[in-house]
């Protein structure tokens, strides 16, 4: 993985690495922009309605017809309301739906793709980063799909629809607010620069935290024997604090973005409604065109807050995007050939040979874990290596699984070099017993069956009895169906 200082800042130019996984759901985008217009409009008609009601439903007249302008025009807006209440509830739910699928299928891209990559990536990038990615990095891509994009889309299109209005009906004020508002696009610019940089690293904090976190509950056991706790605490207290610090940075960065945008802005409005106001009092435009004018003035200031903080969302999600791609454009060394050979059927034991392989593990270029290493195994051979700790036993089964490859020699089963066949194919004809036992999350009939999904319930008993684990099995609470808890911890 990149360090902070090689990787390229964030930009919300890196949210487009998500179109792969918006493109499936087209028409409930497509959908979800109808309704958000749909609201947009209702929201922009209401001061038009606003106006007839100040300027018609109040007019001077007997009561009886007065009470009922005033009722149409009520009644007027109540409708007004009520779309922008309907088309506001189905543009929310499409939205949320769709951050929702989206973020899913971020994380299911993300986690099938790291499972395919080499032990050599799991080397230098720890599982904490990992999860980091799958749980905060996602979140705030499901933030921004679903609520911050349709927000900051829908205060841009009534921004800008309050805007046209505003220069249609009083072009020569808002000439004037429009040349302030300019002048608060420069500084907006280079504050998001530095909000966008603090929200990369604010991730990258909170990433390390959580791989300190990961790697200490995975060996709570040894850190509670050497009465680690205190030392491990203090450890985990600086990582946050660390996180912490940056988050601070980020948080005032921004909260002074948001503060200069709706003081700026507020300021150049309120001076196109105090023209407005002089208008009124100089009879050039009714009281119902200066409450139009008002209103649309608030939906302009409004769509203009907004932004700003969404702004400061996309920018998060750009920096956590654009970790999320890292990831998936990694290419694992070890692959399948593109086109494969096929392993002779598997008829009875197969013939295995190392031919003069050499290998340096990735951590440890300088150091050979194996050297000119030759090995022939004879179908039905049954060979074992012995040797000190580091002389290479597990590296020649890990050779043979291809969860490396040697930088010389080859490894030939059955007549065909390994790296001349499928992974999973080579895969299949193997049964690993792993040096350091693994248990998932499962029962003990599940556990046992993990090689074999397949395999009938007797069966996996019939390989409990060959373990000589058929006895304490069935002594557990429910059996074969016992939960045995992460790692084991229940047995």
């Amino acid at each position: 993985m990149s360090t902070d200082s090689s990787r390229p800042r964030a930009h919300p130019r890196s949210l487009s690495g998500l179109r792969p996984f918006l493109r499936p759901y087209k028409l409930q985008i497509a959908l979800a922009l109808l309704f958000l217009f749909l609201a947009a409009g209702a929201t922009l008609v209401f001061p038009l309605a606003l106006r007839e009601l100040i300027d018609q439903g109040l007019l001077p007249q007997d009561r009886g017809t007065q009470l009922l302008a005033l009722r149409e025009h009520f009644a007027l807006l109540f409708a007004v309301a009520a779309a922008m209440g309907v088309f506001s509830a189905v543009r929310f739910y499409l939205m949320s739906w769709l951050g929702e699928r989206v973020t899913a299928d971020v994380r299911n891209a993300v986690y099938a793709h790291v499972l395919q990559q080499s032990p050599e990536f799991f080397e230098t990038t720890q599982t904490g980063e990992v999860l980091s990615r799958l749980t905060t990095d996602t979140t705030l891509v499901q933030t921004v799909v679903g609520s911050s994009f349709s927000m900051g889309l829908r205060s841009s299109v009534t921004g800008l629809g309050a805007l046209a209005m505003l220069i249609w009906t009083n072009p020569l004020i808002m000439a004037q607010v429009l040349g302030v508002l300019l002048l608060v696009v420069a500084p907006s610019v280079w504050f998001g620069r530095r909000v966008r940089r603090l929200s990369r690293a604010s991730q990258d904090r909170v990433a390390d935290s959580s791989a300190i976190a990961a790697e200490v509950l995975n060996a709570i056991p040894v850190v509670q024997g050497y009465t680690a706790e205190t030392r491990e605490t203090q450890r985990f207290d600086t990582a946050t604090e660390s996180a912490f610090a940056t988050a601070r940075r980020r948080v005032r960065a921004r909260a002074v973005l948001i503060g200069f945008i709706i003081v700026a802005t507020s300021g150049a409005l309120l001076w196109g409604l105090y023209q407005g106001a002089q208008a009124v009092i100089a009879g050039q435009i009714s009281a119902g065109h200066l409450g139009q004018t008002v209103v649309y003035i608030l939906m302009l200031a409004g769509a203009f807050a907004v932004l700003g903080e969404v702004y400061g969302e996309l920018l998060r999600a750009a920096g956590a995007t654009e970790r999320l791609m890292e990831l998936l454009t990694l290419r694992s060394p070890i692959a399948s050939p593109a086109q494969p050979r096929t392993l002779p059927p598997a008829q009875g034991p197969s013939a295995l040979r190392f031919e003069a392989v050499t290998f340096h593990y990735p951590s440890r270029p300088a150091q050979a874990a194996l050297a000119d290493f030759t090995l022939d195994v004879r179908p039905g051979e049954t060979v074992a290596l012995v040797g000190p700790s580091g002389a290479g036993k597990s590296t020649v089964l890990q050779l043979l699984l291809r969860f490396y490859d040697p930088q010389a020699g080859r490894i030939v089963l059955d007549g065909v070099p390994i790296t001349d066949v499928k992974l999973q194919d080579l895969r299949e004809r193997m049964a690993l017993v792993p040096q350091e036992p693994v248990l998932f999350s499962a029962s003990a009939l599940e556990n046992i069956r993990y090689g074999r999904p397949g395999a009938r319930d007797e069966d996996v008993r019939t390989a409990a009895r060959a373990a000589y684990a058929d006895d304490f099995i069935r002594a557990l609470p429910q059996g074969y169906d016992t939960f045995l808890g992460e790692r084991g911890v229940r047995l």
